[in-house]
């Protein structure tokens, strides 16, 4: 049997001993919810590794956004080289979904950009959990959407083994069963490509290269390679390879299913016009009669997730099959009664965006079905309601340095880490006046440059973090922002330059609070810090001082002009944890020292892709479907933004979809 093996030249130290201790022995007692309070820079990932290793029982890690995701992906793989570490996240680079604006009778089709190696890397987490026990996988909270079936996903993969009898054209039909494509030109994941009697096949997780040669009906050779522009072969005895996608019925089973839809549609179009709305049925009856051609025809359609009830034969109002999901019918498989380890990062945030995404996308589903865009069936392709992750995922570790109510009402134990392995203390905290604070911060700036330190600053706006990095650019200051707009996998790669020294400041919104490491900073300055607030509330003040705590100089400077309730919080919990801190460390004899880490590779190598303008509205504004005058105030005000800064191209195509909108020609 596999096990999770630590590695890792670092030994528990200050609170980790005591901390690991203490989960492991709640785990073991039968405890169901644990908070680990520990402080920036205390070592919390490298607590969870080991109390991991110490249960062996399979983990998902639940990160509030990609960039953090990224990085505990990246700090795992370091802690266990040998087992099997994943990365699932939304693989949307950018992701409007299907919505519809009764006022202006406005239908907004989804219209989403897929990150290929996003979607390599989410089959590569679900096919692990399905072949290996060891298996971490760290997941942004779009871990808890609709993503089909884990039986279905396992049973229709296909183990093609050496000798087995089959033919060239039966092998083929497998894999387009499995919905691979077949591409003679390009080597893409979840395609395939012919060669006489040789069948190359590039599985759905990228990375690899298979082979398998036909002859007299039979397989007569398996090879395999790492996918590299000369690989090198080698023979093996069995391969299996599971679908290409994630919502795959077999043909039987699509048979009943279409005709399940069919009958759901002949009794909503009843019901249409019953009601008078023939437009709606009209619309609805040509649109799934559409999708079913599709389906029958090759398996699959455009928002074939909107008919997965149908396809997995859930009940309606059923909960949808998710990543967690393939966690269990991975426990049932193997006959293991222990439940698998739930561990929630930043939980004060992935507590919250959990118990809110049901609501968002009930509301902008239900407007598509009463007005004939979908089925009713379509409300079940949903993410989980709180209820149904907190029965699904039963085991729990909630992981923060400010947790919530949530945790503090349902945790059984509170498992306190203050003190810092290198005796590093928090932060010092001051308030300094709004006025003149920009050519403050520049000369703050300037201090730490010429001690090679980093500098983070904290924005309250997309816009005011790209024009202060501009303005600091004109002081001849290596800057650079970052913010939602900045592409996934490009996040960890900015961070990476910061640390090296390629930027020296880094200026951004709300990406630079929880869990970020980079122990090179020695100053967060935060803006406009007595606008209370969201971003500026006692737990995202202290969350920010935190990314200054893994340096010996650590400062924070909070530029206002009143002293808030938060800034008091804030100020008043720094200081008491410094106190815990000093204690230990003249207990100890300690003397703080800032933490020294190895810059890793970013998750993957950075690509040149050619920007593409993503002129899709917020998630906010499309939540709030029906208040079309909402969108075209924002796409105005885009317009009007577009043309002040000489971006006429972009003005252009704004005011075409505003007055598409608006229905003028």
């Amino acid at each position: 049997m596999d096990k999770f093996v630590l590695k890792s030249k670092f030994n528990p130290r200050g609170d980790q001993p005591k901390a690991i201790e203490n989960l492991v022995g709640g785990i073991n007692l039968g405890l169901e919810h644990q908070t680990l309070l520990g402080v920036t820079g205390s070592g919390k990932t490298y607590t969870m590794a080991k109390v991991i290793e110490s249960i062996q029982r399979p983990t998902l890690i639940i990160s509030p956004n990609k960039t953090l995701a990224a990085q505990l992906y990246q700090e795992f793989k370091d802690f266990f080289p040998k087992n099997e570490v994943h990365y699932f996240v939304s693989y949307y680079d950018y992701y409007q979904p299907e919505a519809y604006i009764p006022q202006t009778d406005t239908y907004i089709a989804k219209d989403a950009k897929i990150d290929e190696d996003l979607d390599k890397y989410r089959h590569g987490a679900t096919q692990a959990l399905l072949t290996k026990r060891s298996v971490i996988v760290i997941a942004s909270v779009s871990c808890i959407y609709n993503i089909g079936s884990p039986a279905e996903y396992h049973n229709l993969s296909l183990l093609f083994s050496l000798g087995q009898k089959i033919g060239l054209k039966n092998l083929l039909s497998n894999l387009v069963s499995l919905q691979y494509s077949r591409n003679e030109v390009e080597k893409l994941h979840g395609t395939f490509r012919v060669r006489g009697s040789l069948v190359e096949i590039y599985p759905a997780t990228g990375g690899k290269i298979f082979r398998i040669e036909i002859g007299q009906n039979k397989i007569m050779r398996i090879l395999a390679a790492e996918d590299s522009p000369q690989p090198s072969f080698s023979e093996i005895k069995e391969i299996r390879i599971f679908p290409a996608k994630y919502w795959v019925a077999p043909s039987d089973t699509l048979k009943v299913a279409l005709n399940n839809i069919r009958a759901e549609l002949s009794s909503r179009l009843r019901e249409l016009k019953a009601a008078k709305k023939l437009l709606e049925a009209e619309r609805l009856e040509w649109r799934t009669n559409n999708d079913l051609a599709m389906l029958e025809k090759t398996g699959y359609c455009a928002g074939v997730e909107n008919y997965s009830s149908h396809l997995e034969f859930r009940k309606t109002g059923s909960p949808p099959f998710t990543l967690i999901d393939y966690f269990l019918y991975a426990q049932k498989l193997r006959k293991e009664k222990d439940p698998f380890l739930c561990i929630l990062d930043e939980s004060h945030l992935a507590i919250p965006q959990i118990r809110g995404m049901w609501h968002g996308e009930r509301a902008r589903k239900e407007v598509l079905i009463n007005y004939g865009w979908r089925l009713p069936s379509a409300i079940d392709n949903r993410p989980l309601t709180f209820e149904e992750f907190d029965k699904k995922a039963s085991l729990r570790i909630y992981a923060s340095a400010t947790p919530g109510p949530y945790e503090y009402k349902h945790s059984e134990k509170i498992v306190e880490q203050f003190v810092r392995p290198t005796g590093l203390l928090d932060p010092t905290m001051e308030v300094r006046p709004t006025e003149g604070q920009i050519n403050d911060l520049i000369e703050e700036i300037k201090k730490r440059v010429i001690k090679k330190q980093r500098v983070l600053v904290s924005a309250l706006t997309k816009r005011l973090s790209e024009e202060l990095t501009d303005y600091l650019k004109e002081e001849k200051i290596k800057v650079q922002y970052l913010h939602s707009e900045v592409k996934t996998l490009e996040r960890p790669e900015i961070l990476k330059d910061l640390r090296e020294g390629k930027y020296d400041v880094l200026v951004g919104v709300n990406l630079l609070r929880e869990g970020l490491d980079l122990p090179e900073v020695s100053l967060v300055a935060i803006l406009d810090a007595d606008k209370e607030g969201f971003l500026r509330n006692s737990t995202t003040l202290i969350q920010m001082a935190g990314r200054a705590a893994r340096h010996v100089e650590g400062a924070v400077i909070m530029y206002a002009d009143t002293i808030t309730g938060s800034i008091k919080a804030a100020l008043e919990e720094t200081r008491r944890r410094r106190k815990i801190q000093e204690k230990f460390n003249k207990q100890e004899g300690i003397i703080p020292r800032s933490i020294i880490k190895q810059v890793s590779a970013p998750l993957v190598r950075k690509k040149e892709i050619k920007e593409e303008t993503d002129f899709s509205l917020p998630g906010h504004l499309l939540l709030q479907a029906q208040d079309g005058k909402k969108i075209l105030r924002h796409l105005r005000s885009e317009m009007k933004k577009a043309a002040s800064e000489l971006d006429f191209e972009k003005a252009v195509k704004l005011r075409d979809q505003i007055r598409k909108l608006e229905g003028k020609s």
